[in-house]
């Protein structure tokens, strides 16, 4: 990320969206937390997590430190920060713990010293709770909105880095385009369906 804070929507809240905007590991947190809820309930997790622990940010050696029972019920106090609160604050907890172990909690250690795509996908994979999918979209969101585009980050981050698609979070700069994404979501998860049966029925 650039030293400047990057103006980002995807929490579609102010407050949210700066913290999104100026801290790597909120980024990397919110993406963590974007699985079974809408877009912007996950990327706004981040700042309720701050909130909550009395910070202006999240700090991944707090959070790798935190009691896992005590951190659990802060992230299901109403509102809820998931909608599995429990088991993503074990994952975001594995997440900083890997971060401390690895990059001396430094979020950003990721990928500022990646001279490829194909690197940085790797590093990207091997963080907990992310898989090729989630890999693929952090990346992508990184390169389109991050200013973080190492050679090939385009083709390593497959459709997801497609200029002018509206496949995921990588692509939403407002409320417009959230609206462009979730219908693509849609179409997707009914095209998936439609094979799902045409397949039984054979």
């Amino acid at each position: 990320m650039a030293d400047t804070d990057i103006e980002i929507h995807l929490a579609q809240q102010p407050e949210a969206d700066a913290l999104l905007g100026r801290s790597p590991l909120a980024a990397l947190t919110g993406m963590l937390l974007d699985q079974q809820v809408p877009m912007e309930w996950a990327f706004s997790g981040p700042y309720t997590i701050a909130t909550r622990m009395g910070a202006d940010d999240l700090d991944a050696h707090a959070i790798a430190a935190y009691d896992p029972e005590a951190f659990a019920a802060l992230l299901s106090e109403k509102p809820a920060v998931h909608r599995y609160p429990g088991s993503m604050a074990k994952r975001i907890q594995q997440l900083c713990q890997f971060l401390v172990e690895h990059y001396d909690g430094d979020a950003s250690a990721v990928w500022t010293d990646v001279t490829t795509g194909a690197e940085l996908l790797k590093r990207l994979r091997e963080l907990p709770g992310f898989g090729e999918q989630k890999a693929q979209i952090f990346l992508a969101l990184l390169g389109k909105q991050y200013g973080v585009r190492p050679r090939g980050w385009r083709t390593a981050a497959a459709a997801y880095g497609e200029t002018g698609s509206f496949r995921s979070a990588a692509d939403i700069t407002g409320p417009e385009s959230l609206a462009k994404v979730r219908a693509h979501k849609q179409e997707a998860k009914r095209a998936a369906k439609e094979a799902k049966e045409a397949k039984a029925a054979r």
